[in-house]
Parts: structure tokens; C-alpha cells; sequence
């Protein structure tokens, strides 16, 4: 495995960075599949995600972006995976999450916990290969149990907190590897907000309790103004929100009460084909900058981007570097 470097320090005004996943290239999503009707052995399927996984790292760094991402080609579904290597989980058929995309849906039967670390070999890996940062990327307790059944634990809290505590524990793990950066996602936090969100804060709490780590939470879509200002509240540095899908509307609902934490700036409609050009991004954060403080801001796409081709990737993550670097210049960094 190859040791994590340590990462050089990001000074500069409105850092670029990215969600989390990248499209894998036809050659490893065929190898997948072989490897799911036992036609390739585990050791050939990750050379291949390794060598991905690098070839994202080059093009991230060729593209300039400053806090980088493995881009996850060790990983198919965001819950699955966790759920896959976690005690207490069974994972069940395939169920509809959008349009026709379907993700294998892991049901609670036992006790779950960490037999292990999740992430952080390939966390050493990735930041083993640049100097600039790579993110520790998680999936966060509250997400994991909502896109889960529960057929062990008593209430929804109990599964929950017992999940924060092992999230919180491969988080340490990551920051003993090296990670500066570390992001949970959390994109089901505001499925029930009227019901449960304050547990959504506890568990965050419970992951984040004693990093020195910067902590992101990413957010995604959904109804956001149902949680804000509540989602303030939880205890990450850095909320990474999706804002180009609905033309930056979110950002009227930011301007009282105070956006208070660093924003996550999504600038690239991560649904879309169409590459952006660096003018829209030019103006979406110059209509940012009218309503949170460009030390607050962080610029990357609405989400992941694993659902578009690598051309289409590429294009609108060149836009998005370049269009931030001309508001860079006119404010003068």
C-alpha cells in the first residue's frame, strides 16, 4: 500500500474541490460485472480500481483543482458499501432509487459496527499519489439508516447512534492516515424534518466529536429551506449544498438568517450533459458573493459526478476551475 503523503496546505481564496464520485471508465465497469458472475478474481478488479483511481488523481491535478478526491472506483452504491463491509447487515434485492437507476438496498438483522477500517487503505492509497489534499469521504449514520431497513434494533434512534459511533470511529482512523479534509454525506438529512432532524444533529455530533480535521457534510438535493437554520447547527465545518440545479434560487433563503458556516458553492448541475461554460460560473459566484463572504466558500459541483461520462466530467470541471479563477483575479488573490 502506498504510504499517504502529506499534503501541502491550501491557502488560496475560494478553494475548488469536488463531491466525492467520479464516472468509472468501460473497462472497469466491465470488469465488475465479470467479477459478479465469478469471471474475474478480486485481485485483477482492484488493479483496475487502482489504476483508476490514479488516473483520476492526474486529471484532477491537471485540471488544478485544489482538494482532490479518490473518486471512488472501489465503490458502487454510497450505503451499500458501508453496509457490505459493516457487521450487521444483510443486503438485499435491488430496489428504484431515481428514473432507472436502482441501488441494492441492506437491511439491519444484527448488531452493526466496524470490523475494521472502511476507507482509509484506499484514503493512503489516493493521497500517495499528490502532494495536494485528498478528502476522506464517508457516508454519514443518519443516511445510512434511512436508506436501509431496520429488522434488528428497536427504534430508528438506537440504529442511528450506533452507526454514528462507528462512522465517528473510521473518521478518527482517517485523521491518524493523514486525511485534513473529511466529508460525511449525508444527503437523506432532510427526508424527515419535522420528525426527526434534531437526531440527525446528535448523530453528527457523535461523528465529528474530537477531529481536528475539516469536516464537510454534503447535503445534495432536496427541500433544504425546511432545515435552515437548524442545519447550522451541525457540527461540521463546511455544508456542501447544490445550488446551479435550481439557478442559485437557495441562496434568497440564505440571506436571514446568516449563512454562518463555510458553503460547499454547487456550480455544476451534476444532472446535466451539458458542459457549463466559466461564465456561469463566473456569475454564480458573483451571486454568491452578495450574500456569503468569499472566505466562507468553497466551489464544486451540485454533486457527484459518477452518472456522466468522463468527457462530459472533465468539461465541466475545466469550466468550473477556470471561471473561478477569473472571480480570483477580480478580487484580487
Amino acid at each position: 500500500m502506498t504510504a499517504a503523503a502529506t499534503p501541502t496546505a491550501v491557502a488560496t481564496l475560494l478553494p475548488t474541490t469536488t463531491v466525492g464520485s467520479f464516472p468509472k471508465p468501460p473497462s472497469l465497469l466491465e470488469a465488475r460485472r465479470k467479477v459478479a458472475r465469478k469471471q474475474m478474481d478480486g485481485a485483477e478488479l482492484q488493479a483496475l480500481e487502482r489504476r483508476a483511481t490514479e488516473e483520476w488523481i492526474r486529471r484532477q491535478e491537471e485540471l488544478d483543482i485544489d482538494i482532490l478526491v479518490d473518486g471512488e472506483m472501489y465503490r458502487g452504491d454510497m450505503v451499500a458499501f458501508f453496509a457490505d463491509q459493516m457487521d450487521g447487515f444483510e443486503i438485499a434485492g435491488l430496489v428504484r432509487s431515481y428514473g432507472n437507476r436502482y441501488y441494492p438496498k441492506p437491511v439491519v438483522v444484527r448488531p452493526v459496527g466496524r470490523r475494521g477500517p472502511l476507507t482509509v487503505d484506499w484514503f493512503r492509497f489516493a493521497q500517495g499519489l499528490t502532494p495536494r489534499p485528498v478528502k476522506g469521504m464517508l457516508t454519514g449514520p443518519y443516511t445510512i439508516a434511512e436508506w436501509s431497513f431496520n429488522e434488528y434494533y428497536p427504534s430508528r434512534r438506537e440504529l442511528v447512534m450506533e452507526l454514528a459511533r462507528a462512522i465517528h470511529d473510521e473518521a478518527i482512523d482517517l485523521e491518524r492516515a493523514g486525511a485534513r479534509y473529511i466529508q460525511i454525506d449525508e444527503p437523506a438529512i432532510h427526508t424527515r424534518p419535522d420528525e426527526d432532524f434534531e437526531l440527525a444533529v446528535e448523530a453528527m455530533d457523535v461523528v465529528t466529536r474530537g477531529l481536528n480535521a475539516y469536516t464537510v457534510t454534503h447535503v445534495c438535493y432536496g427541500d433544504v429551506p425546511k432545515i435552515y437554520p437548524a442545519m447550522l447547527r451541525l457540527a461540521v465545518n463546511q455544508i456542501d449544498l447544490a445550488l446551479k440545479n435550481d439557478e442559485f434560487a437557495l441562496l434568497e433563503t440564505f440571506r436571514s438568517p446568516r449563512f454562518t458556516k463555510d458553503i460547499g458553492l454547487g456550480v455544476l448541475d451534476a444532472h446535466s450533459h451539458r458542459a457549463e461554460s466559466p461564465d456561469e460560473i463566473v456569475d454564480g459566484i458573483r451571486r454568491t458573493l452578495d450574500v456569503i463572504p468569499a472566505a466562507q466558500i468553497y466551489v464544486s459541483p451540485d454533486c457527484g459526478l459518477k452518472t456522466r461520462t468522463i468527457d462530459e466530467t472533465v468539461a465541466k470541471l475545466g469550466a468550473m476551475v477556470e471561471g473561478t479563477r477569473r472571480v480570483r483575479r477580480e478580487l484580487g488573490a
